[in-house]
């Protein structure tokens, strides 16, 4: 079971996420998840989830976009560092990774869709590692991470979304 790690695991920088997961096994939570954005986005047109709401925002369909992005960068560090690889991986640039996904000319229902087979795979990863391996850690983006760490990582950062979405109606600002 991947505990929740301790916050000498991760940077600050992802102790906001982190907090969005509650207590309880994180695959039960990450599992929930994509059901909540499809039951959240339900009714929203295609057109209305394309259109970001002011300059500097992202549309609803690049929020979904990024989401799958980011998820997929976290399980591959995920997946590399428990596997004992000690190479030191890059970061990834959000805007420039949104701007060249071309999430707007795609339907609001093949982003969902492509987000639960995103998060099944993220499942089956953290279901599927090795006792201890989950303690591993590495080096991305310049800072130290635990392979648990990445799984809360990814669970908060679309937690984090979620709740700029409900919140806002799709008013998500370009963080994160």
């Amino acid at each position: 079971m991947l505990c929740r790690p301790d916050s000498s695991e991760y940077a600050d920088f992802y102790k906001s996420y982190i907090a969005r997961v509650p207590d309880g096994p994180v695959t039960d939570f990450l599992a929930r998840q994509a059901e909540q954005y499809r039951q959240l986005l339900t009714g929203v047109s295609d057109r209305d989830a394309g259109a970001p709401a002011a300059p500097g925002k992202w549309s609803i369909k690049q929020v979904l976009g990024h989401v799958c992005d980011a998820e997929r960068v976290m399980t591959y560090r995920a997946l590399r560092f428990a596997r004992g690889d000690q190479k030191e991986l890059h970061g990834f640039e959000q805007d420039d990774y949104v701007r060249e996904a071309g999430s707007n000319s795609r339907s609001l229902e093949d982003l969902l869709h492509e987000f639960g087979s995103v998060r099944q795979a993220t499942i089956a990863l953290f279901n599927s590692l090795p006792p201890g391996s989950e303690v591993r850690a590495g080096v991305a983006n310049g800072n130290r991470v635990t392979v648990r760490a990445l799984a809360y990582i990814a669970a908060g950062h679309a937690q984090h979304h979620y709740e700029l979405l409900k919140a806002g109606s799709g008013q998500v600002a370009r963080q994160g």
